[in-house]
């Protein structure tokens, strides 16, 4: 039988003291998020429908972002056991250069509409956490005021090859000249990817009223008052806007660059230089052979050609292949720490986050990126401690599992010419 007793007054008193409440609405938010996921909860609720689903879509069906996603819920971790992990190392190097974390900030296009401090809060807070920046062609904060915003960090630039060549290489130079140390060419975009969700949404750059814009935008006043009270957009490589993302990229991209275009920006390039955008082993390869410092394997976040090679499941093999020639990076579909890890172990030298960093910066200016930092390099760090690693470069293949969910088919093989009926 159970001993009862009268409770003492002061015991439960004890028992009943109430959390002290904190008067600063945005800390409340940001604390309340224990994942990446519950930042985009928040800043769903926070942003206009069409700022949002710019950075939350993709492209057609939107098939090669969720495979991207799936695929990193589709592994199995292999702890080993006993191993001292009362301290973890998570410092990585990474092109001629330290990170405090195995991931950087990727470059995200027009980042001022999702939240007014932009790149400026993206640079800042990489700089506080050590980890590298990455700027975009399509930014809109200059380099020279991310320099200023990253100081002292590592800060990347991303390059477009536009029509108006002249644009792109006054970037290159202006980039160097602010002490940027890596340049990521990217080759995936020589059109724009039919990003659906901005076409239904009427979204354009600049925003222009609607009916339908004017009601979404009535819960949240907050996002028209900064976006009317701040400087206006800027872009470095934009002389004219006026129209949908997928119309002033058109309008911008140039789709005849090539190899030569690639050797040519190569030669102003006095820093790092990686490619962007790589989706296949042979490509891998011949970006190796060309002595390429790395390569990001991406899909472009799934936002340009839909169904396109998941990165995460193209990694074992190009890691395998190339892995010793030149240093491999890998984004798209990273929404947690344990993300970043199994893409260590299976080869990565280094990982990029972009949607992530843009929930946290519309769920709250700089210190929502902060947090998204804050929660990446916690997952990371618990999953290290739970695989009993103790530091980046125990990582290997032996750690995780990729299970099968989409399993490819052999390629035909025709022994005869092909006729095509009409």
């Amino acid at each position: 039988m159970v001993k009862r007793q009268v409770p003492h007054p002061a015991e439960i008193l004890e028992l009943m003291k109430f959390r002290k409440f904190d008067p600063n609405g945005k800390r409340r938010r940001l604390s309340s998020a224990l994942t990446i996921e519950d930042l985009r909860k928040i800043a769903k609720r926070r942003t206009p429908a069409a700022a949002f689903d710019y950075t939350d879509g993709a492209a057609e069906g939107e098939i090669s972002m969720a495979r991207s996603v799936q695929a990193f819920e589709d592994i199995e971790f292999h702890p080993s056991i006993l191993t001292d992990v009362s301290h973890v190392d998570t410092t990585t190097q990474i092109l001629g250069g330290s990170s405090a974390y195995p991931f950087g900030i990727a470059p995200t296009g027009f980042t001022r509409l999702m939240q007014t401090e932009g790149e400026t809060a993206g640079a800042g807070a990489a700089g506080a956490a050590g980890i590298p920046f990455t700027l975009s062609t399509l930014g809109t904060t200059s380099i020279e005021d991310v320099k200023a915003a990253n100081p002292h960090g590592r800060n990347w630039f991303q390059l477009y090859v536009m029509r108006q060549k002249e644009i792109s290489y006054g970037l290159v130079e202006r980039a160097a000249q602010a002490g940027f140390d890596t340049l990521m060419f990217t080759v995936d975009t020589p059109v724009a990817g039919a990003r659906l969700r901005d076409t239904r949404n009427g979204f354009s750059i600049p925003p222009q009223l609607s009916p339908s814009v004017v009601l979404n935008a009535l819960p949240r006043p907050w996002w028209w008052i900064d976006f009317l009270t701040t400087p206006p957009l800027e872009f470095a490589s934009l002389s004219e806007t006026g129209g949908t993302v997928g119309e002033l990229l058109n309008a911008a991209m140039d789709p005849s660059i090539d190899f030569d275009d690639l050797a040519e920006i190569r030669a102003l390039w006095p820093g790092k230089f990686v490619v962007k955008g790589v989706q296949t082993l042979e490509d891998a390869k011949k970006m190796a052979d060309l002595g390429v410092d790395g390569v990001v394997l991406s899909n472009h976040g799934g936002r340009q050609l839909d169904r396109a090679p998941v990165p995460f499941h193209l990694l074992p093999q190009v890691a395998q292949e190339v892995g010793q020639d030149m240093e491999i990076i890998l984004d798209t579909g990273i929404r947690n720490g344990a993300d970043i890890v199994a893409s260590l172990a299976l080869g990565a030298d280094f990982t990029l986050v972009g949607r992530a960093y843009l929930y946290g910066l519309m769920a709250g200016g700089r210190e929502g990126v902060d947090r998204m930092i804050e929660i990446l390099t916690d997952q990371i760090e618990r999953t290290m401690k739970l695989l009993q690693v103790s530091n980046v470069a125990e990582l290997e293949p032996k750690h995780v599992t990729q299970l099968s969910r989409l399993e490819r088919l052999p390629a035909p093989e025709f022994t005869a010419a092909r006729t095509h009926r009409g």
